[in-house]
């Protein structure tokens, strides 16, 4: 039977980094080669999209696992009509203020880059309310899409995540005594879901295009459970680790050969396609097994930081893009190179999208809840216990 689950300082940890990993990886994506983004350098670099597209294996993977093993948390002091009640609040609000304020001057700068419109920005934002679906229109989620599948995922699973609670755990148990070969058939399951997906629909995040994405990571958020409700599985994954560092590099060298060489074939359904995005898959599991293992052996400890660091990671998700897209409109215009560029935006917007945190969203009674945060009691040491308890949402 499961074991009861402690708080894990090295999950709270992941989620902040997974997050900075966002701000690095999207304060890339107007150097990177080959890639479309919303604003593009005029200069573009091949050996970013090496690092870019390295990280882009596992970089969402990891959110999604954490997420889940947040959720076997939370529903440990929650009944499941709460658990709901405050996802729908922690999620759907912030989308939905995201959708009306934060997105829109994405698209905004977007289209005063590309030279689409010249009206201001209170003309270009009433436009949003036509319900004109992005890219035709102007009405979007953008990044905020993880928002949106973490709440579908969260209703999806919960019958099954309150049937694991009561059944026997004999399959999980002999998952748990199997250590390797458990991680090997996970990644397995993984894979393949993202492969035969991903192929016939590649997104991008729009719920109609993306069951590549939805299905293999709605995969991962059930292991992130199940994981953390059975003990002696999420064990047999740390045991894993070393296994899952091998085949990773492995996995990554022959995916880089295949690119780097340019090995071609018919796109589709065929065992090459197949085969090369189950690798792919493969790569970002063994992935995210290898950073979950070795941070759960090195970083499990708290730090005095953790508990600020942990209620800022979602406001702080929903506000970097934003910020990205607006500094880099400004940015990619001057004569300087993406060495210089680069640096500049990443600091810049990590600066900016922290300042907006602290200074605004953070000390505001009304703005909290559209943020995602619930409020904090008046008395300063009741209000730092309620955050270092605190579950984080993401």
């Amino acid at each position: 039977m499961p074991t009861p689950v402690q708080r894990r300082h090295d999950l709270d940890l992941i989620r902040v980094l997974a997050v900075l990993a966002l701000l690095l990886f999207h304060s890339g994506m107007p150097f990177v080669a080959e890639w479309g983004w919303h604003l593009k350098n005029a200069e573009t670099s091949n050996l970013f999209l090496e690092w870019m597209n390295f990280m882009s294996t596992w970089r969402m993977s990891l959110l999604f696992f954490v997420s889940g093993a947040g959720t076997c948390l939370a529903l440990r002091y929650r009944s499941a009509n709460r658990y709901l009640r405050e996802r729908a609040t922690r999620l759907l609000i912030p989308l939905a203020v995201g959708i009306i304020l934060v997105v829109p001057p994405q698209i905004y700068f977007e289209r005063l880059f590309n030279g689409q419109i010249e009206s201001g920005y209170w003309s270009f934002w009433l436009t949003i309310f036509e319900g004109r679906p992005y890219p035709d229109g102007n009405t979007s989620w953008h990044h905020l899409w993880f928002i949106l599948y973490l709440f579908i995922y969260s209703a999806m699973a919960l019958p099954l995540f309150l049937a694991l609670r009561r059944v026997s755990g004999t399959l999980l148990d002999s998952m748990a005594r199997s250590p390797s070969l458990s991680m090997l058939a996970m990644g397995l399951v993984y894979a393949l879901t993202y492969a035969l997906l991903s192929i016939p629909w590649p997104g991008p995040q729009n719920l109609v295009d993306d069951w590549g994405r939805f299905g293999s990571y709605f995969v991962l958020f059930v292991y992130g459970y199940v994981a953390f409700v059975h003990q002696g599985l999420g064990d047999a994954l740390y045991r894993s680790r070393h296994l899952a560092f091998r085949l990773a590099f492995i996995a990554l060298l022959v995916m880089n050969a295949l690119r780097w060489n340019q090995v071609e074939w018919d796109w589709g359904l065929n065992l090459p396609s197949i085969s090369y995005m189950t690798l792919r898959g493969l790569c970002g599991f063994f992935w995210m097994v290898t950073i979950l293992g070795f941070a759960r052996q090195f970083l499990n400890k708290d730090r005095p930081w953790l508990a600020y660091a942990n209620e800022a990671v979602y406001p702080f998700y929903i506000l970097h893009q934003t910020v990205i897209v607006v500094l880099a409109y400004y940015v990619i215009q001057t004569s300087d190179t993406i060495g210089l560029k680069f640096p500049f935006l990443v600091t810049a917007s990590l600066v900016v999208t922290l300042g907006l945190y602290e200074l605004f969203v953070r000390r505001s009674a009304w703005l909290r809840p559209l943020f995602g945060l619930k409020p904090l009691p008046n008395d300063g040491k009741l209000a730092q216990q309620r955050a270092e308890q605190e579950r984080p949402v993401l």
